[in-house]
């Protein structure tokens, strides 16, 4: 393992939490200041992200730091504090990155009271939310992950709207549910590794990827699932997708941005990392499940959004819609399906940010939600209203801009898998279009019927620097998509070549086919997966 001082990976997690606790030390009446420095925080770690941008170049152990953290006594098992980067979390870590400075100043225009707490707790999610990409070790990233969802709890429940508690609540015991189980499996697949004598550290994933894709069948299916439903909660897949409209709708726009930037995709990240990376067999035996599961998610999301009103619900209930096509690809199991999923993790996060960040302004300005109160605001409001189409025609998927590359790749992956299932999640794209077009033409367009918005105010300096960044990613990634998915792709490839071989044994076609059928089919006519692929797919690829 490759020790790279100073530890690159540390300094991008942690340096949030060390924000935190310099705000904590700082008077609540100064909030001018403690703005400043929790953006000056975030700011920095955005520096830090874009060295490991320059610099990550696909290799697996590029960036990799540990160290022994703590032992169970008695059990012989030791946890590592286990850091890493690879190409399944490479771009939502920079990603991550790169658009908690933008909620530090979206937080300016409506964040007024309680501003140091508000502040200490966007970093330690920061911090928790960097963690999950980057933890090498099954406890670790447990512990990352429950971080990452404590500061949600007091910023819905303290800053949120007048249903605060109520969405609250019902977050926090979907969210409990689905960390008890994971947590459960964690603590089971960690012993039985240990007692099976076969690894030293039991927790390391790169070693238990061997071990759980040895495990039969049927608890393989258990684990699988025990992971899968914490992860579908998180997503939020159908059926556990109520929590997600309420939380989007109560949250500060701050809040919002970073639960549709980011809290969601650790959802789809847990699916790939855990469930098809540890599971193999498992995940190619129920992907037809959860093909269908998204595919109905990507109509359903979409019929739920036509029926909104309320313009932040309305995007509430898309993200439902569009995650449910990440989902379809990750379960196609196809070169396709998978990269597709990985890109749109981040598409989803730029087009839904911008039009949360959106909403919020115009909120800030009129103080309602209701399209009925609306009509007419491109005539006062000219700059927003062109940032606001952009942001519409890139959730729709229109070429050119990121949301179609991410959703061409998904559909074109799952069509080789399931002909059946991309045809019904391409009603997505036609429902999608329906529900932002007609929501953008009740919000922009048409005469000024209320008087209220002939006097509204366009947008602001602060407001243009922050959308600035994902405007720009939004025409970056629909024209250049192979700078954000080339240094991903040697991780991808050891991922879809375990998958697809699984596949293929899962169907029994490895009994009538050569020896090496399942590793050239997966790997192509010329090329062959790596002995250690396996380790390629937790750790990033060929060593």
């Amino acid at each position: 393992m490759s020790l790279t001082p100073p530890p690159l990976l540390v300094a991008l997690t942690f340096l949030p939490l060390v924000g935190a606790l310099v705000l904590l030390a700082l008077p609540s009446a100064r909030t001018a200041l403690l703005r400043q420095v929790a953006l000056a925080t975030t700011l920095a770690t955005a520096g830090v992200a874009a060295i490991v941008w320059r610099d990550y170049g696909g290799e697996s152990n590029a960036f990799e730091v540990a160290a022994h953290w703590f032992t169970l006594p008695g059990s012989g098992i030791d946890v590592q504090f286990m850091l890493g980067l690879d190409g399944l979390s490479f771009l939502m870590c920079v990603f991550t990155a790169l658009l908690m400075p933008i909620v530090m100043l979206s937080a300016y225009g409506h964040i007024e009271h309680r501003v140091k707490e508000f502040l200490v707790w966007m970093l330690v999610m920061e911090t928790g939310m960097l963690g999950v990409f980057l933890s090498m070790d099954l406890a670790l990233f447990y512990c990352f992950w429950e971080l990452s969802l404590v500061p949600l709890y007091f910023v819905l429940g303290i800053w949120g709207g007048e249903r605060r508690l109520y969405a609250t609540l019902k977050f926090f015991l979907y969210t409990l549910a689905g960390s008890l189980l994971m947590l459960v499996a964690v603590i089971w697949l960690v012993y039985a590794a240990k007692t099976s004598g076969r690894i030293t550290q039991a927790s390391d994933l790169s070693k238990l990827t061997d071990f759980a894709g040895g495990l039969p069948s049927s608890t393989q299916a258990w684990l699988f699932f025990a992971f899968a439903i914490a992860f579908a909660i998180k997503v939020p897949l159908l059926p556990f997708h109520t929590w997600l409209p309420d939380a989007h709708t109560e949250a500060p726009t701050a809040g919002s941005v970073v639960l549709a930037g980011v809290l969601l995709k650790m959802g789809t990240y847990g699916l790939l990392r855990f469930c098809i990376g540890l599971f193999p067999d498992a995940a190619a035996r129920f992907a037809p499940l959860f093909m269908a599961l998204g595919a109905i998610g990507i109509a359903y999301g979409a019929l739920l959004a036509m029926a909104q009103n309320d313009i932040k619900r309305l995007i509430a209930c898309s993200s439902v819609s569009h995650l449910g096509y990440v989902v379809l690809g990750l379960f196609a199991l196809t070169a396709a399906g998978v990269r597709g999923a990985v890109l749109q993790m981040v598409n989803h996060g730029v087009s839904t940010g911008l039009l949360f960040l959106l909403v919020g302004m115009i909120y800030e300005r009129r103080h309602t939600r209701s399209l009925d109160h609306y009509g007419g605001v491109a005539k006062s409001m000219p700059v927003f209203a062109v940032c606001f189409v952009i942001a519409v025609l890139s959730s729709v998927g229109l070429p050119g801009l990121n949301g179609f590359v991410g959703e061409y790749m998904i559909l074109a992956g799952s069509f080789e898998a399931s002909p059946l299932w991309a045809i019904v999640g391409t009603s997505g794209l036609v429902l999608g279009a329906i529900y932002l077009l007609s929501a953008t033409r009740r919000l922009l367009l048409g005469p000024i019927v209320h008087r209220e918005n002939a006097t509204l105010s366009d947008l602001n300096t602060r407001e243009l620097v922050l959308l600035a960044p994902l405007l720009v990613l939004t025409v970056w990634i629909g024209v250049r998509p192979a700078d954000f998915l080339g240094r991903c792709e040697p991780s991808l490839d050891a991922a879809i070549s375990r998958a697809q071989a699984a596949r293929v044994i899962v169907a029994g076609a490895a009994d009538a086919a050569p020896a090496d059928a399942p590793r050239a089919l997966v790997a192509g006519p010329t090329d062959s997966v790596p002995a250690d692929a396996p380790r390629a797919l937790v750790a990033g690829g060929a060593r």
